[in-house]
């Protein structure tokens, strides 16, 4: 499906690039794809790709680190310019921190 634009309503946040797959840490010790797995619980960082009226903690374009499985399944969408995203809607209660720039590390402490 083609999108022109996407508004959430109220507060909602959507968000896109969320990290699932294989990591590696700057040391290089590989973190695999655990996603769906109980020791795969983990929370994640997301880019905030729209934003609700209503919504006064983040905007479009900050990265969020959000409780693991506190997002919607993604969709996928294809924009006017061809390209494709997978979007997904945060659970606004759930997002613990945010930054104006993708860190760098995306694992958490006790996963290294």
């Amino acid at each position: 499906m083609t999108v022109r634009k996407i508004r959430p309503i109220r507060d909602h946040v959507i968000v896109v690039d969320m990290e699932f797959g294989e990591q590696r840490t700057p040391g290089g010790i590989i973190i695999v794809d655990d996603d769906g797995k109980q020791h795969g619980i983990k929370p994640r960082w997301a880019k905030v790709y729209a934003v609700g009226p209503e919504q006064e903690n983040v905007k479009a374009g900050d990265w969020i680190f959000i409780e693991h499985g506190r997002w919607t399944r993604g969709f996928n969408f294809e924009r006017e310019d061809g390209s494709v995203y997978t979007l997904r809607r945060v659970d606004t209660e759930a997002i613990m921190m945010s930054s104006d720039k993708k860190p760098e590390d995306v694992y958490t402490a006790a996963e290294i």
